[in-house]
C-alpha cells in the first residue's frame, strides 16, 4: 500500500471518530488537521473540500459497516438465523472503539435530511443498500421455510430498521437501561409473527 494512501486511510480513520462525536457538519478541514497533526493544505491534498470529506467518511463508515455487521452475519446459516446476525450485530454496531459518539449514519441522517448533495445521496444510497439487505435476508428465511410465503420481506425490513435506530435513540439519547431488552422483545415478536407455520 503507497503512503499516500496510509495516510488517507489513518485521516478517515480520525474523521469517522470525529464525525462520530459532532456530525458530518461539525467535521471542519481545521478540526480534522489539528486532531492529525497536519495542516489544512496538507488535509486539502486528500479531500478537495469539505463536501469530499463528508463522503468520503460516509463511504468509510459504510465499509466498516459492512465488515463488522453485513460479512460476518452473511456466514450465518441462511434463513432466520442469518436475519437474527444481522439484527443482532447491527445493535452491537455502535460499541465499536472507533464510534466514540454513537452511529455516524443517525447523526447524518438528522443533518441531511432536509439537504441536497453528493452527502446525502451517499447515505441515502448506503441505507437503501441496507434496508434491501435485510429485505433480501427475509426473501432467503421465506424460502427456507423459517418464514411464511406470503411476509412482505419489505414491511419486514422496515420494522427491523425501525427498531434498531430506535434502540439507538432510546439507548444513547435517553440512556434508556431497558433498551437492548425492548428491541430484541420487539425484534422477537415481530420475526415470532413472520414464522412460517409449523
Amino acid at each position: 500500500m503507497a503512503r499516500g494512501e496510509d495516510t488517507r486511510r489513518a485521516i478517515l480513520a480520525e474523521a469517522l471518530s470525529l464525525a462520530s462525536e459532532v456530525g458530518l457538519d461539525g467535521l471542519s478541514i481545521g478540526l480534522l488537521a489539528e486532531r492529525v497533526g497536519m495542516s489544512k493544505s496538507g488535509l486539502f491534498a486528500h479531500f478537495g473540500s469539505k463536501e469530499d470529506m463528508q463522503v468520503a467518511v460516509l463511504d468509510e463508515a459504510t465499509s466498516r459497516f459492512v465488515d463488522v455487521v453485513v460479512s460476518p452475519a452473511l456466514r450465518e446459516p441462511r434463513g432466520l438465523p442469518r436475519v437474527r446476525a444481522l439484527f443482532e450485530r447491527w445493535l452491537r454496531w455502535t460499541e465499536q472503539p472507533f464510534l466514540p459518539g454513537g452511529c455516524v449514519f443517525l447523526h447524518a441522517s438528522v443533518e441531511l435530511d432536509d439537504k441536497s448533495g453528493p452527502a446525502r445521496d451517499k447515505l441515502v444510497a448506503s441505507q437503501k443498500d441496507w434496508i434491501e439487505t435485510l429485505a433480501h435476508a427475509a426473501r432467503i428465511a421465506v424460502e427456507e421455510g423459517h418464514f411464511r410465503k406470503d411476509l412482505d420481506v419489505h414491511q419486514l425490513a422496515f420494522e427491523v430498521f425501525s427498531i434498531a435506530y430506535g434502540f439507538h435513540i432510546l439507548g444513547r439519547l435517553l440512556r434508556d437501561p431497558k433498551a437492548a431488552k425492548r428491541a430484541r422483545a420487539a425484534f422477537e415478536r415481530l420475526v415470532g409473527d413472520a414464522a412460517a407455520a409449523r
